[in-house]
């Protein structure tokens, strides 16, 4: 007997597995639309994802230095030498091991992110043409990524040099400044800004940036020379504690004069409702980073509540710079096309009665 051939099944007419195939080809255009097509809308959403991801990865850097788990993969970019994932190494917890794993896996979520963010930028065309601009901005992002992956390979390597892990600190936090400033210009023009507050609270407001960004750096100091550099016999700042954290307290002590001069100042002159509202977040971010600082001082140093400090720095650091971008007014980013203005048809004049 002839065996029979496979049924095909078919609706209206068209063979399901083809059907199936068109469904599947849709799913996907319908969610490659956002970055291959982006509108305004959906850039805004993905360079927030990427500020997102950005200060994420610094938080659980934090956790990996502060919990001791440094070392827990001992080697790059293989956990070990005799393992590629993560296993309980010599001088540390299975926990300690799977913190510091787990924060290099983290990384590939990470590149997916900021690849996403790079081709939407590249695609994203507001009124018909690329914006430099924004690709440049959004390209800092996987190339700071590769760049850290190389920085992190030589902390581990150098035994958690204090120098090293300073570098590669500030390196992410000069990436999330790149994330957070393509966050704001994806919703701006791109004409020649102009200053939308007075001229000094401006420059108060620059100031304020470059003291956070010396606040940052010094924190990194501070955590370097203390106990929570890592286990006793990691390298360490050759500084006094004392000194350090009186210096990092010194300069928290500026912050908060700048910015509550900052505020008052664009409070009094009639500055935007926009920037008067991150002048407030920014103030109010600063003023519970402070809490949380003096509390973490007076309770000797507690490793999660120093977590949630540098973790704050960050948010800190974020509020910060928009406020300072909401200063400056770059246009809006689309305008309408100008259309010919249509003349009244003719008529012709109707005869006087007479």
């Amino acid at each position: 007997m002839r065996g029979r051939g496979k049924r095909r099944f078919t609706i209206r007419g068209v063979p399901a597995d083809l059907l199936r195939t068109w469904i599947s080809r849709l799913e996907a255009s319908r969610f490659a639309r956002p970055v291959l097509a982006p509108t305004a809308q959906s850039m805004r959403r993905i360079a927030l994802a990427g500020v997102i991801a950005d200060a994420a990865i610094m938080s659980t850097g934090a956790a990996v230095r502060l919990s001791s788990s440094g070392l827990g993969c001992p080697d790059w970019p293989r956990c070990s030498a005799a393992d590629i994932v993560a296993s309980k190494n010599a001088g540390q917890t299975l926990i300690n091991t799977w913190i510091e794993f787990g924060n290099r896996l983290l990384n590939f979520p990470l590149v997916i992110i900021t690849v996403l963010v790079f081709v939407a930028a590249w695609r994203f065309r507001p009124q018909g043409t690329r914006r430099r601009d924004l690709v440049w901005l959004a390209a800092v992002q996987p190339a700071g990524v590769f760049a850290q992956a190389a920085i992190g390979g030589i902390v581990v390597l150098t035994k958690l040099n204090p120098a090293t892990v300073s570098i590669h600190f500030l390196v992410s936090a000069s990436i999330v400044a790149a994330a957070v400033v393509l966050h704001v210009r994806c919703t701006q023009g791109n004409e020649p800004p102009t200053t939308v507050v007075r001229g000094d609270l401006y420059v108060l407001s620059a100031a304020l940036v470059a003291v956070t960004g010396v606040m940052l750096a010094a924190g990194t100091v501070v955590t370097g020379t203390g106990p929570l550099a890592g286990h006793a016999d990691t390298p360490r700042y050759q500084l006094p504690l004392e000194g350090v954290t009186q210096l990092h307290a010194d300069i928290g002590w500026l912050l908060a004069g700048l910015a509550v001069a900052l505020v008052v100042g664009l409070r009094m002159s009639g500055a935007p409702p926009r920037v008067v509202r991150a002048s407030w977040i920014m103030i109010a971010a600063l003023g519970l980073q402070g809490v949380i600082g003096y509390t973490q001082y007076f309770t000797h140093l507690p490793a999660g509540l120093v977590w949630v400090h540098v973790t704050g720095s960050v948010l800190v650091w974020i509020a910060v710079l928009r406020l300072f971008l909401f200063m400056r007014d770059r246009g809006p980013l689309t305008r309408p096309s100008p259309e010919p203005v249509q003349a009244a048809p003719y008529r012709e004049p109707e005869p006087l009665d007479r």
